[in-house]
């Protein structure tokens, strides 16, 4: 989907917006590319390989780059999970950006509807909703319904609701980082 151009312009893009951010200073985009059309994008920030901040968006309407530069100064400083990031901790941020592809329902109860590692997954029910991206099985090494109940956990609903009225997506995600 993206050339290696086009992943190196969008982590510099990431990596100057959360400096600036971190700095409080306003970041200007300059940077300019083609980029292609894109579901969602996800900014995840790690420190000595712990989480650090990840934030997105399923709503590209202002651009890759754009949302990119956003995500990436909202993941330094606006993840509830996490204090910001300090100006001393920013040599040991590691920038991964996730670009989502096309969301495609599934029903999660038939064989192969989706596979550890290669999808992501997300899940709705009326106005919740809650996404996972497909590193996140691997990370913590879930079997495929740990992972559809963690996702249901994300969305704010019960375990089992992707047995039960929840519409689940699955979506193939670009991953790369510095």
């Amino acid at each position: 989907m993206l050339t290696q151009y086009q992943r190196q312009i969008l982590l510099t893009v990431a990596r100057k917006s959360v400096i600036h951010q971190v700095h409080g200073r306003e970041f200007e985009l300059i940077e300019r590319c083609e980029l292609p059309l894109a579901s969602g994008v996800f900014v995840t920030l790690k420190s000595r390989g712990e989480l650090r901040g990840c934030l997105g968006t399923l709503d590209c309407c202002a651009g890759l780059i754009n949302e990119v530069a956003r995500c990436a100064a909202d993941a330094a400083t606006q993840d509830s999970r996490f204090p910001p990031v300090t100006v001393t901790e920013l040599a040991e941020v590691a920038i991964e950006i996730s670009v989502l592809g096309p969301f495609e329902p599934i029903d999660p109860a038939s064989d192969g509807a989706f596979l550890i590692g290669t999808h992501g997954l997300m899940i709705e029910r009326g106005r919740r909703r809650g996404l996972l991206l497909p590193q996140v099985a691997v990370e913590w090494e879930w079997t495929a319904e740990q992972f559809l109940r963690q996702t249901c956990f994300k969305a704010g609903l019960s375990a089992d609701a992707w047995r039960s009225g929840a519409t689940v997506y699955r979506f193939h995600a670009e991953v790369f980082g510095d």
